[in-house]
């Protein structure tokens, strides 16, 4: 089997002025993108999966996987 990856871009936008967000934007950008999809997965994925096993239920040429 050939794997094509591909992306799904996501954009968190903060309110600058909220100290929860302040202490995230402290971070440096790497633990920010770390964090942020750290969360993606843990929250999103599970949701999604479901219908993610619909679209691959007959796939017989291909399927769509969530990877890490």
């Amino acid at each position: 089997m050939v794997k094509v990856p591909h992306t799904l871009q996501f954009v968190t936008e903060f309110d600058e002025t909220h100290p929860t967000a302040q202490r995230f934007l402290s971070l440096d950008k790497d633990e920010q993108v770390q964090m942020l999809e750290s969360m993606l997965k843990d929250l999103l994925a599970p949701k999604i999966q479901p219908a993610i096993d619909h679209f691959n239920e007959n796939g017989s040429w291909a399927i769509l996987k969530v990877s890490a």
